[in-house]
């Protein structure tokens, strides 16, 4: 086995066994007790088990991945691969759930799967140490570098407050299937980086946004391109010095995942599986008071999932 075989099966055991974190406390979403969801769901969490199992139990009850890719379809699947850091520490997706997310939109027909990201740090690192650019080729889908400019075209933002225009990547302004995948952790500028915030990964400028009422800026977008789903990957979160985290002793194990189609929604719960109010996250509860989703997740029919 040579170095870069014994790297790559290395930052896989760790995906897999969840080595040097710690165990989470109760998942506030799931506190209590609730009657069954009944009828169309508006959000899925799940929690308990694996990456790739909690995925296709949630898409059993939204009715199949064929409910969201038709045959021959362009998907762009768009994870958060901004750090140059390996699974363990959970400042990226997990890999797994992103090996699955492909898996299934190609067994639905989809003719190309494209996965990107504007990194923060080294594309090419984060691409390989995150343990996702294996995933995805592992299973044929496709990824490409986010680091051109010359790849974003700029688009008007209506609506927007501090936000009128941007420079969007092509891929997400042709594709058929936009398919958002943050992972959930703490981010020092916003508290929290979930489904709305990693929207950052797909526009060129975001130091505009960090200059100008970032909160703002993250609401003002997310009225531009909402996602066919958002998939929030909460197996291992970063509880602080995020977004880029210091070390494994940084994170929990929750072993969770949130989908739903409502990108407010989805981060309303996944604050709650953190361990937060929605409504004390800023760019959360201007989203919500515009009208682009739903915060109050009283007003959802859910279905929580427990698996052993």
């Amino acid at each position: 086995m040579n170095r870069r075989d014994f790297f790559k099966r290395s930052i896989y055991a760790g995906v897999a066994t969840g080595a040097a974190v710690t165990l989470g406390k109760t998942n506030p979403l799931f506190a209590g007790s609730f009657p069954p969801a009944a009828g169309a769901y508006d959000l899925v969490a799940v929690k308990g088990g694996e990456a790739a199992a909690m995925f296709d139990k949630a898409m059993e009850s939204l009715g199949g991945m064929k409910a969201f890719v038709k045959k021959g379809q362009t998907v762009v699947v768009k994870p958060n691969i901004g750090w140059d850091v390996r699974p363990e520490r959970a400042g990226n997706t997990n890999p797994l759930l992103i090996r699955r997310i492909i898996e299934q939109c190609l067994g639905a027909g989809a003719k190309e799967v494209y996965v990107f990201d504007n990194t923060c740090d080294n594309w090419k690192k984060c691409y390989e140490n995150s343990g996702i650019e294996k995933a995805v080729k592992d299973v044929g889908g496709k990824i490409v570098p986010g680091n051109s400019e010359g790849n974003y075209q700029e688009v008007e933002i209506k609506g927007g407050k501090k936000l009128t225009k941007a420079k969007v990547h092509e891929l997400i302004l042709g594709s058929d299937v936009f398919l958002n995948v943050p992972v959930l952790k703490s981010h020092s500028s916003t508290q929290l980086t979930i489904c709305m915030k990693n929207h950052m990964g797909i526009v060129w400028d975001r130091g505009y946004w960090h200059r100008n009422d970032l909160h703002q800026c993250i609401a003002d977008f997310a009225a531009f391109r909402k996602p066919d789903l958002n998939i929030v990957d909460a197996y291992r979160v970063m509880m602080k010095r995020g977004p880029r985290g210091v070390s494994v002793e940084d994170v929990e194990l929750k072993k969770s995942l949130i989908i739903s189609k409502d990108i407010v929604a989805a981060d309303a719960a996944a604050a709650k599986i953190f361990g937060l109010e929605p409504g004390n996250i800023p760019y959360i509860r201007i989203a919500g008071q515009a009208g682009i989703g739903t915060m109050d997740l009283t007003k959802l029919n859910i279905n929580r999932i427990k698996m052993s």
